[in-house]
């Protein structure tokens, strides 16, 4: 609404100037005057940009100096029908120069501040010319003139910038919208049958051979904060930053309260060379830069798109490990232990012994250190004497403990299959 309202009033304001030009009776013989030399005055306006803007001589964009001299030429033409007569308009030529700018990335600066640029040059060759002295008593005045132009470089920005800001968020929607479908269509899993989602992944560059991939599922380490977009939104940002230093590719998003990252980079070069170090590692060791406040399950490498839903898999289970103690958490260094408690705690629940609840209300009476001691056991490889040394207590006091723990379950630690039953239940009962 107010880029409408600056765009009416801009042009309301050349309107004023152009008839202030008008009342020195002579806009046709400056139109003229400045037709003949139009050639000159197109070039003097792409030296004055590209003088003062590094941006138009750095690019790397093959299109970027032809565009500018015809943008250049059409702003010379406007001015010349403006001169003539011609009705103050909505400026299309700028807009449309406006979106190619926008669709290149090319910054909105450095447009805007070659338009500003532009401003004496057009003032002074409206005047006669660069290095005219004086003028004649038929021109307009020399404010009229500076007028006109100051008027007309407003209008020509305004316009330029509204459309490159709606461009940009247009563009910015679409790749969005593109980065979800991608992203959903790669962690859901597809049907490589699927004529059109091969041509979309293939498009993106995802069918490329010799690619690995690997998930990442990252959150707050208040669950509740991720219900807020805008805190979701900055630690996807902040994922991206920490492995912009690598050389892998990065599509990220928000589903379901995570923070979802599918990384992907090339295995090898070719056949013949050796693979790549592992990409799950070389992401995991960037992502420790996030801090304590997130949390992340990293996936293993996946050989191919139509294994990133097992990487999916992989990260979730990997987030469920995760805390302030370990941030990162990647699938490969959890134990197969650790993954059977995990996936099995909840089916033996109802199948647990009768005597667990009798061996914590002795450990809690011994302050713990009935079940510690029988962790630290297992941990010497069932040896006493390493057992007692870690525990700093004499050999037969943990001989009494263990068979303090044998009279409540009727296991013997001493025995590996029991002290493995008593530790896989212990684990299940906590979990």
């Amino acid at each position: 609404m107010h880029s409408t309202l600056d765009s009416a009033s801009a042009d309301a304001a050349l309107v004023r100037a152009l008839a202030g030009v008008a009342s020195a009776k002579e806009p046709a013989r400056l139109a003229a005057s400045l037709a003949r030399r139009r050639s000159d005055l197109a070039r003097s306006l792409q030296e004055a940009v590209i003088a003062a803007i590094p941006a138009f001589s750095v690019s790397a964009n093959p299109e970027l100096l032809p565009d500018l001299a015809r943008h250049v030429g059409e702003h010379i033409a406007e001015l010349l029908r403006l001169l003539g007569g011609g009705a103050v308009r909505d400026f299309e030529f700028v807009r449309a120069y406006a979106r190619r700018r926008a669709a290149q990335r090319f910054p909105i600066e450095a447009t805007l501040q070659a338009y500003r640029c532009t401003q004496p040059v057009f003032a002074a060759w409206l005047q006669g010319g660069p290095g005219r002295r004086g003028a004649s008593p038929h021109e307009p005045t020399a404010a009229a003139l500076a007028g006109l132009v100051t008027e007309y470089t407003h209008a020509t920005s305004i316009a330029f910038a509204a459309e490159y800001l709606a461009h940009t968020s247009v563009l910015a929607e679409a790749e969005g919208d593109r980065r979800t479908e991608l992203l959903s269509l790669l962690v859901g899993g597809y049907d490589e049958s699927d004529a059109r989602v091969a041509r979309l992944l293939k498009r993106a560059g995802y069918l490329e051979q010799r690619l690995s991939f690997c998930v990442a599922l990252a959150q707050s380490t208040d669950p509740l904060e991720m219900e807020n977009p805008a805190r979701a939104q900055r630690i996807a940002d902040a994922l991206v930053e920490c492995v912009a230093a690598l050389p892998v590719r990065v599509l990220v998003g928000v589903r379901s309260s995570l923070v979802t990252a599918v990384f992907s980079d090339t295995r090898r070069a070719s056949g013949w060379t050796a693979p790549q170090a592992s990409l799950a590692e070389r992401v995991g060791s960037q992502l420790l830069a996030l801090g304590p406040a997130v949390l992340i399950g990293l996936s293993g490498d996946q050989p191919s798109t139509s294994l990133i839903p097992r990487g999916l898999h992989e990260a979730t289970v990997a987030l469920d490990f995760a805390d302030v103690s370990a941030r990162v958490v990647p699938f490969h260094t959890l134990s197969i232990r650790r993954l059977l408690i995990h996936r099995g705690a909840e089916y033996v629940q109802s199948a647990l012994p009768a005597w667990l609840g009798l061996l914590r209300q002795a450990d809690a009476k011994s302050r713990g250190q009935l079940l510690k001691t029988l962790h630290v056991f297992a941990d010497a490889d069932m040896n006493i004497q390493r057992a007692s040394r870690e525990l700093h207590v004499h050999a037969n006091t943990i001989y009494a403990r263990i068979q303090r723990v044998n009279d409540l379950t009727g296991l013997d630690p001493h025995h590996f299959h029991d002290l493995t039953h008593l530790l896989l239940a212990l684990d299940c009962g906590r979990a």
